[in-house]
């Protein structure tokens, strides 16, 4: 099956930049003793780009910045978000970096920053520290100063993402390794989905549950209640990326939860199911419905759908249950194709209603006698 191609979206800015250009501008003011409009910094790709502050302000003892993030078409919960720095003096050398208020703080481990710091990624420190620096050995300073990064919607913000389940409280993460935003069919997404697997890790899981957003989610937690928070992880379309994601850092156990949109196309292998990366094959469709002992009218209804969630209901509401367990019973085989026949000991795929009910499941196990997997 061909896969639709994106088309070019624009590109933002991370917040890993907008507070280095925060930084920068701040303590240009406090050096000055006078307002910065505009600052130029170099990002990790290399590339030196322009920001423009929204606010700047001084007093002999600080400088302060704002810069509105502008994350271009990245559907990026921090879009317009304002990021304000504060730099001020201190005695000792060096550069001094923590978060304010709408930061995070870090309280498990598994993530880039250790437990009790503020949730400053490496790459936007190193980026504030050496731009910071470039400054004072420009104007010949050598005391040090403390940046302080504040995000004052950033608590509000912080609920919009993964941040609580991965041990982020009380606000954002400044995030980027690239310094740009890459829009949303990369990078963004999958960060999280591996930033929350190597949490889930580091917390002891072995057995992990993915679903494809927060109703399934949901779903997933009622089936498994003893398993911890952790556990349990939004992958949303990157069904591919986190089953790999999950098999690389030494999962064993795997349970997928969708609905049929997006998991009759897991079922024929399509490892990304982003409603622009691949068309529902409803000859597909009706060749599992075939399989399932529909009747040729039915199996004709099939061909003839305007959706996929239109194909289950029409299969529920008729009581061909089996065919839900068909599509489950080739999601667990496209999953371990994926990975590899030795990827998991077991595997399981649910598949549920709109209305979260049970349409189908299936489980493969590996046998302990010759190592197979076959179905529980």
């Amino acid at each position: 099956m061909q896969e639709v191609p994106d088309k070019p979206l624009r590109h933002g800015y991370t917040t890993g930049s907008c507070a280095t250009a925060g930084a920068k501008a701040a303590l240009l003011a406090l050096i000055e003793q006078a307002p910065q409009a505009l600052v130029h910094i170099r990002i990790p790709i290399g590339e030196t780009v322009e920001f423009v502050l929204h606010s700047c302000s001084f007093t002999p003892l600080w400088g302060e910045a704002a810069v509105i993030k502008d994350g271009g078409d990245d559907p990026d919960a921090t879009h317009g978000a304002e990021i304000i720095v504060r730099v001020s003096f201190r005695a000792e050398p060096g550069v001094g970096i923590d978060g304010g208020v709408g930061v995070g703080r870090v309280t498990k481990p598994g993530l880039p920053v250790e437990v009790g710091q503020a949730a400053i990624n490496p790459v936007p420190r190193k980026m504030i520290r050496e731009t910071v620096q470039e400054v004072l050995d420009q104007y010949e300073i050598e005391h040090g100063v403390d940046v302080l990064v504040s995000v004052p919607a950033g608590e509000e913000i912080a609920k919009k993402t993964l941040n609580g389940r991965l041990g982020i409280l009380g606000g954002i993460s400044i995030l980027g390794t690239r310094g740009t935003v890459v829009p949303f069919s990369t990078a963004a997404y999958k960060a999280s989905v591996a930033q929350a697997i190597r949490v889930a890790v580091k917390c002891g899981c072995d057995q992990l549950v993915l679903s494809t957003g927060g109703r399934t989610e949901i779903y997933g937690i009622q089936m498994y209640p003893e398993l911890p928070e952790e556990a349990f992880i939004e992958m949303g379309d990157f069904v591919g990326f986190a089953l790999t994601q999950a098999q690389r850092q030494g999962i064993r156990k795997i349970t997928l939860v969708g609905m049929m949109g997006k998991f009759s196309k897991v079922a024929q292998g399509v490892m990304m199911v982003h409603s622009k990366s691949a068309a529902v094959d409803f000859e597909f469709l009706a060749q599992v419905a075939i399989e399932s002992e529909a009747p040729d009218e039915l199996v004709a209804d099939v061909r003839g759908a305007n959706t996929a969630s239109q194909v289950g209901d029409m299969m529920a509401a008729q009581g061909y249950l089996r065919y839900f367990e068909r599509l489950c019973e080739r999601c667990n085989l496209a999953g371990l194709a994926e990975v590899g026949r030795d990827g998991f000991d077991r595997i399981e795929t649910v598949i549920i209603s709109m209305k979260a009910e049970l349409l189908g499941k299936s489980a493969m196990v590996k046998s302990s006698g010759n190592g197979e997997m076959g179905y529980e």
